[in-house]
């Protein structure tokens, strides 16, 4: 698998860089922190000016039909810049649409989302269940010519001002995703308090939520709702390797600058094994986050192994290389005044997004039993 990227990537890369640094420096990351809000209007247009909405949709909807690479790529620098807004939750949920949503939904929703018009976000996650499918605990019922929803959702990211909510829950026994508007009747959002300050997450709880049958996502079954699991972890690994990455950038140039004993600190040779080990965690993270986003793209029959593998490696790689930093910067390293906190906050919070390092390897371990790989 070649994993050199196309020029059209690299420049998708440059493009959300520069985007990112100029209009959302760390300086709007801690204005917006204590805001309410979940996106920064100005900010959000400028991304759909630049594409980012509709980067995953079909080109008939208004997108520019990309792949999972594409919408990593963009993840990773969201992850560096430390970067709010829907990109991540409303890429999935257009992706949920555009692959397994009925015909007129598609029509309704899609062109909104490629626009920037309005966003979604998917409510998967319940309180004190795993991230899986067998986590799912909500419920759906048929009621006439409707599916009556009840339940709880918690970590739903960016909640507060969605337009639409792609819901799991449980229909006939088994796990079903439905498009529900945020303003219907039963449906009460709340934000939560989070260790992330980066970004923001809402518990959701549905009592008796009246959804028309046509808002099913006919042919999203088990597995392609877990095909989507993986592929929203794929781009939280992204996400994830750009905050290991601008966390490792931090830490080499505090080596360089702080100085003892009359010498930098980084001319010490445990302090240079510990950086070598934050490189190696994030040059893993980045080959195997992008080695499962190529293959998903590809389809190849190691795809969900390959997503268990980039999910568990990440989660577990993004907790160490911040405990790294956070040794090495010492005290000002979670001191409100010096950026690094900010970054460790993230870090955390995206080593248990959609499943924690246990929960891959659960996977992983059930995949491999399943159909082992070939020697």
């Amino acid at each position: 698998m070649n994993f050199e990227l196309s020029e059209e990537q690299e420049m998708l890369r440059e493009a959300s860089r520069d985007l990112l640094s100029d209009r959302a420096p760390i300086e709007h990351v801690r204005t917006w922190a204590d805001r309410d809000e979940d996106v920064d209007p100005e900010v959000w247009r400028l991304t759909a000016d630049l594409g980012w909405p509709g980067l995953g949709l079909p080109e008939e909807y208004g997108g520019t039909g990309q792949g999972l690479v594409e919408l990593a790529l963009v993840a990773e620098e969201m992850g560096r810049a430390l970067g709010r807004g829907p990109f991540a939750p409303t890429a999935m949920v257009g992706r949920a649409l555009a692959e397994t949503g009925p015909p007129e939904l598609r029509a309704e929703v899609l062109p909104a989302l490629a626009a920037g018009s309005g966003w979604a976000t998917w409510a998967f996650a319940e309180p004190h269940a795993p991230w899986s499918l067998d986590g799912v605990r909500a419920t759906a019922r048929t009621d006439g010519d409707a599916v009556v929803l009840d339940g709880v959702k918690t970590a739903v990211q960016d909640a507060g001002g969605a337009r639409w909510l792609l819901v799991t829950a449980r229909h006939d026994g088994v796990p079903a995703s439905f498009l529900v508007d945020r303003t219907a009747p039963g449906v009460a959002v709340r934000r939560q308090q989070v260790l992330d300050l980066t970004r923001s997450f809402h518990e959701i709880r549905f009592e008796g939520v009246r959804v028309p049958r046509e808002r099913r996502l006919t042919a999203a079954g088990p597995d392609e709702i877990q095909r989507l699991l993986d592929e929203a972890s794929v781009l939280r690994c992204a996400d994830a390797l750009g905050v290991m990455q601008r966390m490792l950038d931090l830490t080499v140039e505090h080596t360089r600058s702080r100085v003892q004993f009359g010498r930098p600190i980084g001319t010490f040779q445990a302090v240079k094994h510990a950086c070598s080990d934050m490189a190696m965690l994030v040059h893993g993270t980045r080959a195997a986050t992008y080695y499962a986003a190529m293959a998903a793209d590809a389809g190849t029959d190691d795809a969900a192994r390959a997503a268990c593998a980039a999910a568990a490696y990440t989660a577990a790689g993004a907790g160490e290389v911040a405990a790294r930093a956070l040794q090495l910067h010492g005290g000002i390293g979670f001191t409100w005044e010096h950026d690094l906190h900010l970054h460790l906050r993230r870090a955390r919070t995206d080593s248990v997004l959609y499943g924690d390092a246990a929960v891959h390897r659960d996977r992983l371990c059930t995949l491999l039993r399943q159909s082992p790989v070939s020697a």
